[in-house]
């Protein structure tokens, strides 16, 4: 998938492709999905398919990530239906127009904003939490009134096939389609015409999508990643901060894309950080991760050999144990990584966790100005105004004080990223408003129908600068 855009345009969609875009279209078109009745009866289906499925669904993010049934309950299973029970709630709300004020000029009038579904839409999800990242962009698909075609990752191929056989046997493949297939099948679906995509994934890729979309003008949402930084501060709670951070950093083996990237920490505090990392990586999962059923393991053999070569940047704290039949790879701390090496330069996405010594908030605020905006940033400090500096001071799409990652559990916040980190936003009445078109309505009556506006407009210019 990592064409240029010259060889994407030269690849020609399959007929299925472009037979199923054309079946979308034409059932989008009879207007069917507009009602609160559909819509609501469509993610009532999804409901029910993915509790049907639910054994299926933690067998397979075993069997691609190995994610413990708990680990992936708390990840990936139990948010969507969370995020399908606020849907539910108050798609009748989120429906209604918008009401909006008419300037005295054109009165009497009454202004509006209502939301149209934007109509045949493709998500594009990735390998990392390749459940949580389907269903939530498509529950938003479906309380907007939209039809989706759904292209999994083919490096989980086990929730893959979970998701073809749950939504299709929940939808039909006019409303809902799974495609499954590598980077031939990717940009035969980026080669159509669509309504919105919607992409999950690297920087690099989420490119590629921007220029296929933008030959149709097509919108986009792009949620990326980039170096998500933890500023500690002396006032930290230093036992609690890493303890936090360990856990943000080491859940599903660091292949989260909010997962802590480094942190810059005073030196004096670096030693006593690097202890209270690892006695909670012990308290985590045991003397040895690899024993434990709560420590996952990296994608691929080709992701494992990246990380293997990240990790020899720097000094090697704790952890670096590893198994290259197996993929795993300890939970590990770095010191001492150049700035201008890949370590340092290349999101992570592994169980590598760089320390960088920073003596004070200053030093770590302009380190954070001077690179690209991050998906997160977390502050760790009791002094509250210390937080608060970060947080107005640096940009990112979000932010968390004193934890990490959990930003992205809570339904009535958007969840995007910021300049190369991603565009545009979901999670709750957000997702709803990503698969919408803000479309602006004035209503007037024919009575009462000011010749203010009209010429001629000698003598009127006081009356222009009063009523405008």
């Amino acid at each position: 998938m990592a064409r240029s855009l010259s060889n994407l345009a030269a690849v020609p969609p399959s007929l299925d492709t472009k037979m199923l875009v054309e079946k979308q279209r034409a059932y989008f078109e009879t207007r069917v999905t507009l009602p609160l009745q559909w819509r609501r009866e469509q993610l009532q289906a999804l409901d029910r398919a993915a509790r049907k499925y639910e054994a299926e669904i933690l067998a397979a993010l075993k069997a691609d990530l190995s994610k413990s049934p708990e680990e992936a309950y708390l990840t990936e299973v139990g948010n969507i239906y969370g995020e399908i029970k606020n849907a539910l709630k108050n798609v009748k709300a989120w429906m209604e127009p918008r009401r909006g004020s008419a300037p005295l000029i054109i009165q009497p009038a009454r202004a509006y904003q209502y939301a149209d579904p934007l109509g045949v839409t493709l998500i594009i999800s990735p390998w990392n939490y390749p459940y949580q990242l389907s269903m939530a962009p498509l529950i938003g698909a479906l309380a907007a009134g939209c039809t989706a075609v759904l292209k999994p990752s083919e490096l989980s191929p086990a929730t893959s096939g979970v998701l073809r056989r749950m939504l299709g046997e929940a939808f039909p493949s006019e409303v809902v389609s799974v495609v499954e297939g590598g980077a031939e099948t990717s940009q035969a679906l980026l080669a159509e015409r669509w309504d919105l995509i919607f992409f999950t994934g690297g920087t690099q890729v989420g490119r590629v999508v921007a220029e296929a979309a933008a030959r149709h003008l097509t919108p986009t949402v792009l949620e990326l990643g980039g170096k998500s930084p933890c500023i500690v501060d002396r006032s930290a709670d230093i036992e609690v901060t890493a303890r936090r951070i360990a856990w943000g950093k080491y859940v599903n083996a660091g292949q989260t894309c909010v997962a802590p990237d480094y942190v810059l920490i005073p030196p004096e505090l670096k030693g006593r950080f690097i202890d209270l990392v690892q006695k909670a990586v012990r308290s985590f999962y045991g003397a040895d991760a690899r024993t434990s059923s709560d420590y996952g393991r990296i994608v691929s053999h080709r992701h494992f050999e990246r990380i293997s070569a990240l990790a020899a940047d720097g000094q090697i704290a704790f952890g670096g144990e590893r198994d290259a039949p197996s993929r795993y790879f300890a939970p590990t701390v770095i010191t001492d990584a150049p700035l201008s090496s890949p370590l340092m330069q290349e999101e992570i996405f592994g169980p590598l966790l760089p320390l960088v010594d920073c003596p004070s908030i200053d030093d770590a605020i302009r380190f954070v100005r001077a690179r690209p905006k991050p998906l997160a940033l977390y502050s760790f400090a009791r002094d509250a105004a210390v937080n608060e500096r970060v947080l107005t001071e640096t940009s990112s799409g979000g932010a968390v004080a004193n934890d990490v990652c959990v930003h992205f559990a809570v339904e009535g916040l958007p969840f995007g990223g910021v300049g190369e980190s991603g565009l545009g936003g979901y999670h709750g009445q957000a997702s709803f408003d990503a698969f919408s078109h803000k479309k602006s309505v004035v209503k007037r009556p024919f009575a009462l129908d000011m010749k203010l506006r009209y010429p001629p407009y000698g003598g009127k210019f006081g009356l222009f600068k009063r009523f405008m």
